[in-house]
């Protein structure tokens, strides 16, 4: 048997007041997702232990069938994977955001989807001029990118930028959870405060406020942590060969990790104009020789942190019409059709505009299973499904029928 997970990042959300108490997956047009709904199975999935954040490595690790507690290492050690940055020990690595700081507040945590051209630029320009032997830079994806000190301390409280959009950022910046970590997190107050005053006039950023665009004007070091201990899922689940299909280098990272081939597709772009249909036909291509293909797309989640509900919609549209549509079509017609399965990491509220620790729907469709009777596909409708709710490695469990 072969697996696709088709993973819409942030899909999901919480039902409010406005919009008639219709989720943006409950209000959008979405034919396929409900036929593999009705088609398959459905439950709910707890991404996320109490106790961690809900962020998305922790969502996607979870996805996967880690035990999320005992492997998690932060955010930028798995982003230094899938930029090809080969940490020591001691090397305590940081995702780094590029930001927009607007007076005392952080006005947004992508410094306006800042081009990686642009970001690139800023980052080496960091590097020059606030890097040493302890402290180096390196560059990403937009506004993603990887801070790494050498002997830093981990113990820190840090503050994701995603998750307070139009908050003071002084009390946010990072600190010491205790006193061994005093002086990394000073070093780190150093570093954010300097790179303020350094990218203020940046020609980038000159051009930017010129083309009413958001300056990158600091950076935010978040997620704090050394080199895991992974097994691959080949160890874990005996599955021979994976692929991951992914903008986002945080899930790549995670592919590395995970022992999966890493497959770029041209036009991917993380946001809502990403090549939807790139990804479809890469991800069929990859099925031909590996038996599990990871399909990560993450603009329901970008859309969430703008908190915008129709573009939200949209994107669940598009990946609907444009991804799904196609998958199924093509399973439709092979002689032994692969399992596919359906679900979020996390939710991504628009009007919280920030990850929460809800549940999320899911929907396997495997050749020979007999559908439950749900019929749509959305945060109550899988509520209702066969396999209820699950957690841990349930999901992946699940998926693999393995017992």
């Amino acid at each position: 048997m072969k697996y696709i997970i088709l993973l819409g990042d942030g899909m999901s959300d919480n039902p409010e007041s406005e919009h008639g108490g219709m989720t943006p997956l409950m209000a959008a047009s979405k034919p396929n997702m409900d036929r593999l709904a009705a088609l398959g199975r459905n439950g709910l999935l707890k991404t996320i232990p109490d106790s961690l954040h809900p962020g998305s490595e922790v969502a996607n690790l979870a996805v996967l069938g880690y035990d999320v507690e005992s492997v998690y290492e932060g955010r930028g050690v798995i982003e230094a994977a899938s930029i090809g940055v080969n940490l020591e020990d001691g090397d305590l690595a940081m995702r780094c955001n590029l930001v927009t700081l607007e007076g005392e507040i952080i006005l947004n945590h992508s410094a306006g989807h800042i081009s990686n051209d642009e970001a690139a630029e800023l980052i080496r320009y960091l590097n020059r001029n606030m890097g040493s032997e302890t402290v180096q830079f390196h560059t990403g994806v937009s506004y993603r990118h990887l801070l790494v000190i050498k002997g830093g301390n981990k113990q820190l409280i840090c503050t994701p930028p995603h998750d307070v959009p139009g908050q003071p950022y002084e009390p946010l910046l990072p600190k010491a959870a205790e006193p061994s970590a005093e002086e990394t997190s000073a070093l780190l107050n150093e570093l954010i405060r300097k790179s303020a005053i350094l990218l203020e006039n940046h020609p980038v950023n000159v051009a930017r406020r010129a083309a009413g665009k958001s300056p990158a004007n600091s950076i935010w070091p978040w997620s704090p942590g050394y080199k895991p201990a992974m097994k691959s899922l080949k160890e874990l689940y005996g599955i021979a060969s994976g692929a991951v299909i992914s903008a986002v280098d945080l899930i790549q990272g995670i592919g590395v990790y995970a022992g999966m081939d890493i497959i770029r597709v041209p036009g991917a772009t993380g946001l809502y104009t990403t090549n939807y249909e790139g990804k479809a036909a890469a991800a069929l291509e990859a099925l031909k020789d590996h038996d599990f293909v990871y399909l990560h797309v993450e603009a329901s989640d970008e859309a969430g942190h703008e908190g915008d509900y129709e573009l939200k919609k949209k994107t669940i549209e598009y990946l609907d019409g444009r991804i799904l549509a196609y998958l199924l079509e093509q399973r439709d017609k092979m002689a032994e059709p692969f399992t596919i399965a359906l679900l979020p990491d996390h939710p991504t509220p628009w009007k919280l505009r920030t990850h929460t620790r809800d549940a999320v729907p899911f929907a396997i469709l495997r050749p020979g299973d007999e559908p439950d009777g749900v019929v749509r596909y959305d945060e109550l409708s899988a509520a209702e499904g066969c396999y209820c709710q699950l957690s841990g490695n349930g999901f992946m469990k699940l998926l693999l029928n393995q017992p």
